[in-house]
């Protein structure tokens, strides 16, 4: 047999290292399809010059482009058989990538555990993604939930990482060069810079966008995603194709702009949950709560950390969850990242 059914919970041992497959050299073409799937249009990913005046030799490639890439590397031999991607954590984005650079991806298996159910087991992998001279341009946890094909394995002894809550401040990496203290906000298309921000504010990004069968197909097709329940509509007992949680966090980080264009550069992934699935039709909107502020020593530059919520529909502002804990049935992710703006 030639063909790959892809890995079932019980093929995976811990401690083990997955070297994936198809490296990807990014170019232009893949920031030109990400501005015109989702409303990107932070100037520091958009302009030449603008990265320029801030230190850079160019724009680099978007962040989640670059996040987009190396996830999808993983997603044959991680996800191809999940249930659900469950979360993330301990993500920081080690060195910009270029259009020209060629990513691939490595996961080591750091945590497994079995469902009651018998059925289902999640794992926990950490992946690293490197560039074509062996760096690390990025790495992170997830969790996935993932089918069995024999209910009859036996089960792993259940192993559960700790992982941190997020990511420390003195750990965050600032690109090389960067430089805010001659940053252009007029350019940028907002005032607002990290001293007018507080812990605890909130944000309402006040537009929303309705979700395509078409553009998630491609979306997802871009970044090389294969995971059965994006393309194959009897995955699921519904009929209905599930959306990429990537597309969700791509869309909500642009709604985001209104309201944190100077938000430039995303540096770490504290913590995310897909709570809620997302089918086409549906409409994300997006709202933000400062969770934390930090100094740098990198010039004209501050640190904020972030909570991006999507939601589904007209979702009350900055509801997230009911009295039980649970999330809403209208929250569509709950992400926590560390983003760089001028102070």
């Amino acid at each position: 047999m030639k063909t790959n059914p892809g890995r079932f919970f019980e093929d995976y041992r811990l401690g083990e290292v997955i070297v994936h497959a198809v490296p990807r050299t990014v170019s232009g073409g893949e920031r030109a399809l990400y501005h015109a799937l989702y409303p990107a249009r932070h100037a520091l990913y958009s302009s030449d010059e603008f990265a320029r005046a801030c230190g850079l030799s160019a724009a680099p490639m978007d962040d989640l482009i670059a996040f987009h890439t190396v996830f999808g590397k993983t997603v044959p031999d991680i996800s191809l058989n999940a249930v659900a991607n469950l979360g993330y954590a301990e993500g920081r984005w080690l060195r910009p990538v270029w259009p020209g650079d060629t990513l691939r991806s490595e996961s080591e298996v750091i945590g497994l555990k079995e469902n009651s159910n018998g059925r289902t087991g999640v794992v926990w992998v950490r992946t690293r993604g490197l560039n074509q001279n062996g760096d690390a341009v990025l790495d992170y946890v997830r969790w996935v939930m993932v089918r069995k094909s024999r209910l009859d394995a036996p089960a792993p002894a259940p192993v559960v990482p700790e992982l941190a809550q997020a990511i420390a401040a003195a750990d965050l990496v600032i690109p090389q060069g960067l430089d805010f203290t001659r940053y252009d906000f007029t350019l940028a298309g907002e005032p607002h810079r990290w001293g007018d921000y507080s812990v605890g504010e909130k944000i309402d990004h006040v537009d929303g966008v309705t979700v395509e069968e078409a553009e998630h197909m491609l979306a997802t097709r871009l970044w090389q995603n294969t995971a059965k329940v994006h393309f194959d509509a009897t995955q699921r007992e519904d009929g209905k194709r599930l959306i990429y949680g990537g597309h969700v966090i791509s869309l909500a980080r642009a709604l985001s702009f209104n309201g944190l264009a100077n938000a430039q550069v995303i540096v770490a992934l504290n913590a995310g949950a897909h709570a809620n699935p997302c089918f086409a039709g549906d409409t994300v909107r997006a709202w933000s709560e400062v969770l934390d502020k930090a100094e740098t020593t990198a010039p004209g530059i501050g640190a904020v950390r972030l909570r991006l919520v999507a939601t589904r529909g007209g979702a009350g502002a900055f509801a997230l969850k009911a009295a039980d804990g649970k999330y809403l049935p209208e929250v569509l992710l709950d992400l926590d990242y560390w983003a760089l703006m001028p102070r």
